[in-house]
Parts: structure tokens; sequence; C-alpha cells
């Protein structure tokens, strides 16, 4: 009964990691990357500007 449990033991881990490994693929809400790339074209505008003063 012992080797039965060790057995078990690894079983129940892969089906575990298997729920996991799914729920962490799963399919989400299709987000565009709007706010990011027009964060980062602000930035390099602000990074391209002539230095104005001293």
């Amino acid at each position: 009964m012992a080797a039965l449990a060790w057995l078990l033991i690894p079983l129940v881990a892969a089906v575990g990691a298997g729920l996991w490994g799914s729920w962490a693929n799963r399919t989400r809400k299709i987000r565009s990357d709007g706010p990011e790339l027009d964060g980062y074209a602000r930035f390099r505008e602000a990074m391209e500007r002539p230095r104005t003063g001293a």
C-alpha cells in the first residue's frame, strides 16, 4: 500500500501541473498595444528634442 501512495504522488502532481498549465495558457481578452506604444512614442519624441538652455 505504501508503494501505491508513492506512485500516486507523482500522478497527482502531474495532473495538477497539467491543470495549472492549461489555466495559465487560457485565451484571454485580446488587448491592443495602443497605450504602451503611444507612451513609447512620446518618450522617443522627448528624448529626440534638442536641449534648450544652458
